[in-house]
């Protein structure tokens, strides 16, 4: 007999600001206190030092969790130059030294370089794994982790701020950036070395710091009709997919895993809804539309 999920059925998003010092596993655990939700995942990781968007999904909104980690992020974040961290942040341990200290035009100068397609080596300290173990364990164990630069997308990259030590910057990337890795290359790139003193993420897919929530706030909602409200529609992450309204002889069929014939054309992804709810994720190929998710509300 299968066990029983403790929790309620809840289905949807909490838009979390998460706070510094905080694992994004630890805040989906205290999100799921708060909501008791069933079913509780996250779209897209944070380091403990950074703060900002951490979107969570609930329920059955964790099988769109994919289209949000696909989707572009932008983060502002300070890199203090002068010295390289084994953790290439604030939290690790000092390896190296520079007296160089990089002026305004010197940082302006190099970001073309790191705009567009780039090829970046990933962290040591790092959730990727290496022939089945996490690269954070390897380097916390002393051994270097064999990683492999892989390419990234970099949309924008602008220098905010600076000051005699440090700059603040602000970045549009795609999935798989490292800043902290950004940051220390951008650094060596100057000549000098440097780590990431703060950071935050101010968007993340569909996501942005303009309608986010604190656990403070979630955690003062307590089960009312206030928190209710701050949980988003699953659709919330599909913003680039359309949706198909279908009736409802359509939606059995989609649910049972079979194809079904619609009118006019079309190719791609798209969500299926029936009466104004969200049923499944599916293929559209021209005239026949094909479940990939099936939604059980």
């Amino acid at each position: 007999m299968a066990r029983k999920r403790r929790g309620d059925p809840v289905h949807g998003w909490i838009n979390l600001d998460k706070p510094i010092g905080l694992t994004s596993a630890r805040a989906v655990a205290r999100v799921k206190r708060i909501t008791n939700a069933a079913k509780v995942g996250h779209g897209g990781t944070l380091d403990p030092l950074a703060t900002g968007i951490l979107p969570i999904a609930l329920g059955e909104a964790t099988k769109t969790t994919s289209f949000v980690m696909t989707g572009s992020k932008i983060y502002q974040f300070r890199v203090e130059f002068g010295e390289s961290r084994d953790t290439d942040d604030s939290e690790g341990a000092v390896v190296e030294t520079s007296d160089i200290r990089p002026d305004e035009e010197q940082i302006r100068a190099i970001l073309i370089e790191f705009t567009g397609e780039i090829s970046q080596m990933p962290p040591d300290y790092s959730a990727l794994k290496v022939a089945g173990k996490r690269a954070y364990a390897l380097a916390r164990a002393g051994e270097k982790p064999d990683l492999q630069a892989r390419n990234i997308q970099i949309d924008r990259l602008e220098l905010l701020e600076s000051g005699s030590d440090w700059a603040e910057f602000e970045v549009e990337c795609g999935k798989g950036t490292y800043v902290r890795a950004l940051g220390r290359d951008m650094a060596v790139r100057l000549g000098t070395f440097g780590h990431i003193s703060r950071l935050r993420r101010t968007k993340c897919g569909p996501f942005s710091q303009n309608s986010a929530i604190s656990l403070e706030k979630l955690d003062e909602f307590g089960h009312s009709a206030r928190l209710a409200e701050a949980i988003l529609p699953i659709e919330t992450a599909l913003d680039d997919i359309p949706a198909l309204p279908l009736k409802e002889e359509s939606i059995h069929r989609l649910q049972s895993g079979q194809t079904v014939q619609v009118s006019g054309t079309g190719e791609g992804m798209v969500y299926v809804t029936a009466g104004g709810r969200i049923v499944a994720l599916a293929e559209r190929s021209h005239d026949q539309v094909r479940p990939v998710r099936v939604f059980n509300l």
